[in-house]
């Protein structure tokens, strides 16, 4: 059987079967004990365990019964982050979920066909958060509704209560990267991330987990490092019952990538098919309905043909690819993305450090720096934007990208968001300039990012944004003829000192295509 995953705002009203099934199998699931496998405690370990954290939001008690050492060696804390294990992973991890719910719902008399449902945000009018999570009680008016969370802030914490996901501040900009892994070296991470080991919180987030994954969780989560939001720290967004509506459309997402013209699909080395396990580390394991153990391979959730669910929608957006769209704004005729001309790939891989500067703090109401950029490595960025237009109709080569890099970004606040502009007017609102937006950057597990330990070497976070049009613009207006690039950071709320928020470095690298 296939079994189809629906729109949660599309599943016959606000309490409809595939919802109301769903809060059946979790209030199941919370009254199982921590050390079950098939817990909803448990299952939320999975994706992250903090017993301080859990203790503070009111989610263990000192004395609750662990689970015995080897299923937490072999279960607990294993999402993949800053990762391109990041998609795979997580498939499994929902698909693991699913099942256990579904096999709770059909003892219960429910559908056989359940299947997870979605949340797609980007959808006019449904960036609310679904009303059968905002209520504390069910369709009958029984106030125990275990979808409902009292730690979910929104992203207008502590103005506004209101849970929904901003859309000026989230968008679908990562299904415009063709390549699942990117280069790194302060260019383009990819679709699905870099290249790394079993990463449980890795450094550097790919394209549609940076944007709009991150975000999701802190707007959602909200609040600040003393008033915790479930969603927006990873060792506790597990417990929340969106989470997995959130992470379905993403999931979903990753297939919507593949349709889209020009995506190259997932990767084809054996590294990322068998996974860490075919490295000599951790294997990705779930516990099965029964208690038992699966264990899977990204290389077994590539396909969603050879799964045993689907989506009821896969259809990609319609919007003008980037690449066409900066060609246009260039001057060339480029009418559609198949005519644009590649270059000869150089080796090793054109990445130049374009300018960069200090470490920045991020306090209070913003910060700023000015990038002193390199001339010769200027020049050879606007040889390339000058190029497109002297080429034949039709046959433009892709232009060279500019990355802006926010590297080893620390701090204590997971929720923290701010956005970056690039050369706003001095004296003038940023706000007033989307045109001069390069991006919006949500610090999702930045603590964990950030504490040294055995695991991790305390480095912060790193974010790439593509800064690439932003930097055509000031071309073709002369701008980039300036010696340097002004960045201004402007945090969504003034960000207090003690949550200890620092850019390690802001960077600018150009990346010849």
């Amino acid at each position: 059987m296939t079994f189809l995953r629906k729109n949660v705002w599309e599943s016959g009203g606000d309490w409809g079967d595939p919802v109301l099934w769903y809060a059946r199998g979790v209030k199941a699931l919370k009254a199982r004990a921590l050390k079950d496998r098939t817990s909803w405690k448990f299952f939320g370990a999975i994706h992250g365990f903090d017993p301080q954290l859990w203790e503070q939001v009111g989610y263990l008690a000192q004395n609750e019964p662990p689970p015995s050492n080897a299923d937490a060696n072999a279960y607990w804390q294993q999402c993949q982050h800053g990762s391109w294990y990041f998609l795979p992973w997580h498939r499994g991890y929902l698909m693991a979920l699913e099942a256990v719910l579904r096999d709770v719902i059909v003892k219960a008399n429910g559908p056989k066909d359940w299947a997870l449902p979605y949340w797609n945000y980007f959808k006019p009018s449904e960036n609310l958060l679904p009303p059968a999570f905002a209520s504390k009680d069910w369709p009958d008016g029984t106030g125990d509704n275990p979808l409902y969370v009292e730690q979910r802030y929104g992203p207008d914490w502590p103005n506004g209560s209101k849970v929904y996901v901003p859309l000026d501040q989230v968008n679908l900009d990562a299904l415009n990267d063709q390549d699942f892994v990117g280069p790194g070296a302060g260019a383009n991470p990819g679709f699905g991330g870099v290249n790394t080991g079993f990463e449980h919180s890795g450094g550097t987030h790919g394209g549609v987990e940076s944007q709009p994954h991150d975000l999701v969780h802190v707007f959602v989560g909200g609040g600040d490092q003393n008033t915790i939001g479930l969603m927006a720290w990873p060792d506790l967004a597990g417990l929340d019952p969106i989470f997995y509506l959130h992470h379905a459309n993403i999931d979903r997402l990753w297939e919507v990538w593949k349709k889209v013209p020009g995506s190259k699909g997932d990767p084809t080395q054996p590294k990322w098919v068998k996974g860490p396990a075919s490295i000599g580390e951790h294997a990705f394991e779930m516990p099965k309905p029964d208690g038992g153990k699966w264990t899977y391979t990204p290389g077994d959730m590539g396909d969603l043909s050879k799964l045993d669910y689907t989506y009821d929608d896969l259809s990609p957006p319609s919007v003008t690819p980037e690449l066409v769209a900066r060609l246009r704004g260039l001057g060339a005729s480029v009418p559609t993305v198949e005519s644009v001309q590649r270059r000869p790939a150089m080796p090793p891989p054109a990445t130049e450090l374009l300018g960069a500067t200090e470490s920045v703090p991020l306090v209070g109401g913003g910060a700023s720096a000015a990038l002193a950029l390199n001339p010769t490595v200027k020049a050879k960025v606007a040889a390339s934007l000058n190029a497109v237009r002297t080429e034949a109709p039709g046959q433009a080569a892709e232009p060279d990208r500019v990355y802006l890099n926010l590297e080893n970004v620390r701090g204590l606040d997971d929720a923290t968001v701010f956005d970056v502009y690039v050369n706003v007017p001095p004296g003038q609102d940023p706000a007033q300039h989307p045109e001069l937006k390069a991006g919006s950057v949500a610090l999702f597990g930045v603590r964990k990012a950030s504490a040294s330990n055995d695991a991790h070497a305390g480095n912060g976070l790193n974010f790439v944004l593509n800064i690439s049009s932003i930097v055509d613009a000031l071309h073709m207006s002369s701008a980039l003829n300036a010696s340097e690039l002004h960045v201004q950071l402007v945090p969504r709320r003034p960000v207090p000192e003690a949550a200890q928020i620092s850019i390690g470095r802001i960077s600018a690298y150009r990346r010849g295509e």
